[in-house]
């Protein structure tokens, strides 16, 4: 029989642990420390409060803990002496069934990684989805985190351990994730679509109005409309797709807005706006299935643009709904010299209806977006689960610094007029100036010397310069303390520069009644409220000037990596993710009432 909550709650500090036995490898200490946090009221409260032991226990016990597991395919393996547990989870990933090459490549590695960490390698071999890995993802995982520093990898060692530990308590508790494994099911077949070149090296490219992005649109349409029983299901002038969930007969006619874009980076991730979609889809499928109607309608619109890089237009999904589609983007041409418009066309889409598909405030009751977090934040902490403060205002410039071209052996260092190491005592000042306010941050992600040489002293040093924080002054000061200090830095050393702002975009605040609704929706869960400004920018930054919004962050693998092939998601995460979206439509059906 499984295990229940009930059980665990009531049993003796001795029955709790005998019940949790096995959870983590031969380390009973983590059980009988969490059996002092009782009662649990759902099973995400104990996993939490389990992670929370080791935590705390120390650097020491957190070693002791990491060195109980076995290597993967190694001595205890061959020797069978793993645990029950051990010997099911190498099993299914086929670790017990290796080629001589696949069996030799792990023993190198495993020596290769004792010998620069000094403890075992591990990795929750059943994987994201609970349903095991391959072999050559286990081979090229282990290689990559060989260069991890060991601080980062001793980490990174448990975290995986707690997911092991989740995925076991889930077969203790016959708990089946069946709402995240929808989502992370949907996000793995909607990725089977990217574009040409991309797809034969097993990369993820969609952007605006390719063929991957029509297809991608017509999938997620089919599956609002033949899985999860929306309404109306259509797609818009600007390639959005939009679902609507009609509210009960005789209730409010105003919708609650939510959604995200599907387009990707040039080899990007599966999770970046696409959960968002995915996430409220489960919850109106869900709905439909029951029968169930609420007393607001649901709009959820899968956003075809966010991205801006087929064409230099970012938010054109979220800033048609606002009324901000500029005309004028229809003349722009991409890298083969397809405008807009001609794409437009070509797709079928009516650019005469682009002006209605301005929403009226008057008709909705907010906008809520679920993200992947795209940061380390919450995979540090150890949560599955954050809330979203604010949407980072942001500016950008572009400069430039000139000097004068030298000989690097025959210009003295007293007479040089040196643009690179200008630019890199700028550098050196945004790091500083960002880093003593909380919540700014600054980075110069472009710096370059034209036709560079080793032999010469830099004449010219192009750079950027990026600075976001939660609101618009803060931001503003740091931008121009920077700018001061450029000039300032010009002067000193006799030089010149030339700078450029290239975009603005307002800083977002969450509404405080929405942000108080994801706050409860993740108390529900037993989960404690992480709070957390997003840096990145998202389409709730366009809603955000019609409606009020707030966001609900969801934990990345990986230390949180996006925009990259390594962006991942569990499906046990997605599946909170799902539950805290059906508390927080619970919690507007009762104050609705």
């Amino acid at each position: 029989m499984p295990l229940t909550l009930d059980q665990l709650n009531a049993a003796s500090p001795a029955g709790f642990v005998a019940l949790l036995d096995g959870t983590y490898e031969h380390s009973p200490w983590i059980a009988e420390r969490a059996a002092a946090r009782r009662p649990f009221a759902t099973l995400a409260q104990l996993k939490r409060a389990l992670v929370e032991v080791v935590r705390e226990a120390g650097r020491d016990a957190q070693l002791q803990l990491i060195r109980a597991h076995p290597e993967l395919a190694g001595k205890a393996m061959v020797a069978r002496a793993l645990t029950a547990e051990s010997t099911n989870e190498q099993g299914q990933a086929g670790l017990t069934q290796c080629t001589p090459e696949e069996f030799e490549t792990l023993q190198r590695l495993n020596a290769e990684y004792s010998a620069k960490f000094g403890f075992p390698f591990i990795l929750a071999v059943r994987g994201p989805r609970g349903t095991g890995l391959g072999k050559a993802e286990i081979i090229a995982t282990f290689a990559r985190r060989l260069d991890n520093p060991p601080d980062v990898e001793l980490a990174e060692a448990l975290r995986q351990i707690h997911r092991i530990a989740e995925i076991r308590l889930n077969d203790k508790f016959g708990i089946e994730p069946a709402l995240g494994h929808l989502v992370w099911d949907w996000a793995e077949r909607l990725a089977e679509h990217s574009e040409p070149d991309y797809a034969e090296r097993g990369e993820l490219t969609v952007t605006y109005l390719t063929d991957a992005h029509r297809a991608c649109a017509q999938r997620i349409a089919h599956w609002m409309k033949a899985d999860c029983g929306f309404d109306e299901v259509e797609i818009d002038a600007v390639g959005n797709v939009v679902g609507r969930y009609h509210p009960s007969p005789g209730a409010s006619t105003r919708y609650l807005l939510t959604g995200s874009h599907y387009d990707t980076v040039r080899n990007g991730g599966k999770y970046d706006g696409r959960l968002g979609i995915f996430v409220p889809m489960a919850c109106v499928r869900e709905l439909s299935r029951q029968g169930r109607r609420l007393p607001y309608g649901l709009e959820v619109v899968a956003f075809s643009e966010e991205e801006g890089q087929r064409y230099k237009a970012v938010f054109l999904g979220s800033g048609a709904l606002v009324g901000q589609f500029d005309m004028r983007w229809l003349d722009q041409a991409d890298a083969d010299g397809i405008t807009m418009r001609e794409a437009m066309q070509h797709a079928g889409l009516c650019i005469d209806d682009i002006p209605k598909l301005r929403r009226d405030p008057e008709r909705y009751l907010g906008f809520v977006e679920v993200h992947i977090e795209q940061g380390p934040v919450l995979n540090e902490l150890d949560l599955p689960l954050g809330v979203v403060t604010s949407i980072n205002g942001g500016v950008r410039y572009v400069g430039e610094i000139l000097g004068m071209a030298s000989h690097a052996g025959t210009t003295p260092m007293g007479l040089r007029r040196d643009a690179a190491v200008a630019v890199a005592e700028l550098a050196l000042f945004l790091e500083k100036r960002a880093a003593a306010v909380p919540d700014l941050v600054g980075t110069m992600g472009i710096l370059e010397v034209p036709n560079g040489s080793i032999n010469v002293v830099p004449g010219r040093c192009r750079f950027s310069l990026d600075i976001r924080a939660t609101t618009d002054p803060v931001r503003d000061d740091c931008a121009a303390e920077v700018l001061a200090e450029l000039g300032r830095i010009c002067q000193r050393r006799g030089l010149r520069y030339r700078i450029e702002q290239t975009m603005r975009a307002a800083a977002a605040p969450s509404d405080p009644t929405w942000q108080r609704r994801w706050e409860q929706a993740v108390q529900a869960l037993g989960l404690p409220v992480h709070r957390m400004p997003s840096g990145a920018g998202h389409d709730a930054m366009k809603l955000h000037e019609i409606l009020p919004q707030a966001m609900l962050f969801l934990r990345g693998q990986n230390a949180g990596i996006s925009h990259n092939p390594l962006e991942s998601i569990t499906s046990d995460d997605a599946d909170l993710c799902v539950r805290a979206f059906q508390h927080l439509l619970d919690h507007l059906c009762a104050e609705l009432s």
